[in-house]
């Protein structure tokens, strides 16, 4: 007699075919419509199901590529190892370098100097600042706002001068006229000179076989509110410009590709993140095939990502913890070269040793303890990810072509084009934060209302690129900002005014209304840092109303049932006889008679509750 113990489990299951999964989900939404209620039209262009299958990946071209294989849809290599990395904000050579020694000893791999105006982009100073750092193991990276022809020239110096193995020197510098035109609004030179000198810096380079002297920071678009694909269409844009111009200047595309590398920013939206890094390589490949490369290793896309800073908020900050490393899993198991996570309280004040070492740590976990960096590609054969990966590369070039079409990246810049989608998305974004339809807990939802921040939040910690970039701008320009600034701003004002106001639940009637509706209302007006006052209920709502007088309470919220609202919130509106701002709970049938007779104020699921608030605010003199 067979053992049955030992036989695989699925063989005591019956195939089940697409057409039967429709049937039951037919027949569970009970005449509801499938594409409406279980169908997720995104953001990107593209429609997302609720469940995928095998047959789903019969049209897919890429599936049978390994890792390291063109087209790197599967990442550049065999392994996973991305390089954990931190920056530093130059402002004293010896406390740079020493906090640059330090930390490689706690995990870095990879080290950001930033360079502060203040400090010279000198080879003596780079040579000072990387004393004691192995550059042939320790990956190095530089920015200055400064001239990065200057910075490019003092590295190849500093780096000949220390006698180390060119060839084994890895980095990157942040030259990137593309992103500088869209965020200042201007160049100091014409697009011409400017690549005329990025071919020198190039040409110059192959000093460092392995050092990108090209950045395309996809990560602007990201933190300016863009979809996921308008950031990889408009950097894969900028890039291709890039490949465009230098070769024209006599160099080959392999030397232009290999010293190109993208910054891209990681946001919440978990799986299609994986899903945007798998696609931009292999569009980028795509791309630099076009050129005619002599090596397929020339269309490798080195991808560096930092976690999003348009989704970090000041209010209940270690909620950033559970956004950036999220983040921070979608970017390894994306197959990203390198990873900066921002610290958690990076939107208002300078980063401290705590909060730069939670952000090393939360790396060092993904690697050490779930070995995340063990397993290349782990969404690969994924039928939802496959999908989501196809989709969105389809997308993005359809953009990358219209971009084209257009006359490249700098040509659709010129003519804003590229800025009004990015402002659009930005703006659909907002409003999603607005009515809550995108949650940022501890901000929108569920604030914690005993917290208060106005003392926590630093001068240093304002956005580094805010309406001063576009000073002087002779073209449209984006701003990459938060979308909890404007909720932000309201709370603010809340601490700062010279009275809190006090918002009183008056719930009557119906037990599990009224509970469902004050909190609802409680979590409401908490956005703005109301003190909130909670009642399990009251007999009469005249009862109600005299406790909430008693109280002093600026706002009374009504909490009962649709049915109740009829009798209840005129009897209510009239004992408290403008005493009070007077809310209603609810969207009940009866809205239109109520407002008739004088009551003005509802807040529902449908509110947008920013602008709520904001007009409760200036009712309050706030």
């Amino acid at each position: 007699m067979t053992d049955k113990s030992k036989q695989p489990l699925f063989s005591e299951f019956p195939p089940v075919s697409t057409q039967e999964w429709m049937d039951k989900i037919t027949a569970d939404l009970k005449g509801a419509d499938f594409e409406k209620k279980l169908v997720w039209k995104t953001s990107e262009g593209f429609s997302v199901r609720p469940f995928y299958r095998e047959e789903d990946l019969g049209a897919l071209k890429h599936l049978n590529s390994l890792p390291g294989e063109f087209p790197f849809v599967r990442g550049n290599s065999t392994d996973n190892n991305w390089l954990v990395r931190q920056d530093i904000v130059v402002t004293d050579i010896s406390s740079a370098n020493a906090k640059a020694k330090d930390i490689l000893k706690k995990g870095v791999e990879s080290i950001g100097f930033v360079l502060d105006e203040t400090v010279e982009a000198s080879a003596d100073n780079i040579k000072a600042l990387l004393a004691g750092v192995d550059i042939t193991s320790t990956e190095i990276n530089f920015s200055t706002k400064k001239c990065m022809k200057s910075l490019a020239s003092a590295l190849l110096e500093a780096v000949m001068q220390m006698g180390v193995d060119p060839t084994k020197v890895k980095g990157s510098i942040d030259f990137d006229p593309a992103g500088k035109l869209i965020l200042k609004g201007k160049t100091c030179k014409t697009i011409d000179e400017i690549m005329d000198r990025a071919a020198e810096i190039v040409k110059n380079g192959k000093a460092l076989p392995s050092f990108q002297w090209i950045n395309v920071n996809g990560k602007i678009f990201g933190n300016s509110g863009s979809t996921i694909v308008q950031e990889l269409a408009f950097a894969l844009s900028a890039a291709n410009e890039y490949l465009a111009k230098l070769t024209e200047r006599g160099l080959t595309v392999d030397e232009v590709a290999g010293s190109i590398r993208f910054t891209l920013s990681i946001g919440p939206v978990y799986f299609m993140e994986i899903a945007k890094l798998r696609a931009g390589r292999m569009l980028w490949s795509n791309i630099v095939s076009a050129y005619k490369p002599a090596s397929t290793a020339a269309a490798r896309m080195n991808v560096h990502c930092e976690t999003s800073e348009f989704n970090m908020t000041v209010f209940d900050p270690y909620v950033n913890l559970l956004r950036t490393q999220t983040e921070a899993m979608s970017a390894t198991l994306g197959g990203c070269h390198s990873l900066l996570v921002q610290p958690f309280d990076k939107p208002f004040r300078k980063a401290g040793e705590f909060s730069e070492r939670i952000a090393r740590n939360q790396q060092l976990l993904l690697k050490e303890e779930s070995y995340f960096s063990k397993v290349a590609d782990p969404g690969a054969g994924s039928y939802y990810i496959e999908n989501l990966t196809e989709s969105i590369a389809n997308e993005a070039w359809k953009l990358f072509v219209e971009v084209e079409s257009k006359g490249g990246y700098f040509s659709a810049v010129k003519e804003g084009f590229i800025q009004k989608l990015v402002k659009e998305s930005g703006a659909q974004k907002l409003k999603a934060v607005a009515s809550r339809k995108e949650v940022l807990l501890g901000t929108n939802q569920y604030p914690n209302v005993t917290e208060t921040m106005k003392d926590a939040i630093e001068e240093t910690a304002k956005a580094c690129c805010g309406t001063s970039c576009s000073e002087g701008a002779e073209i449209e320009t984006i701003v990459p900002f938060r979308a909890a600034a404007e909720f932000e701003a309201l709370r603010l004002a809340t601490e700062k005014a010279a009275k809190r106001p006090k918002t009183f639940m008056l719930t009557y009637g119906n037990l599990a209304m009224r509970l469902a509706r004050s909190q609802f209302s409680g979590n409401f007006f908490g956005c703005a840092g109301y003190e909130i006052v909670d009642n399990l209920g009251f007999n009469t709502v005249e009862e109600g109303v005299e406790a909430a007088v008693k109280a002093g309470a600026d706002i009374v919220v009504l909490c009962s049932s649709d049915e109740e609202y009829a009798e209840a919130a005129p009897a209510a509106f009239k004992a408290l006889n403008g005493r009070a701002i007077f809310v209603v709970a609810g969207a009940p049938a009866c809205m239109d008679d109520l407002k008739a007779q004088g009551i003005e104020n509802f807040i529902n699921i449908r509110s947008n509750v920013l602008e709520e608030l904001q007009k409760f605010n200036k009712a309050l003199g706030i």
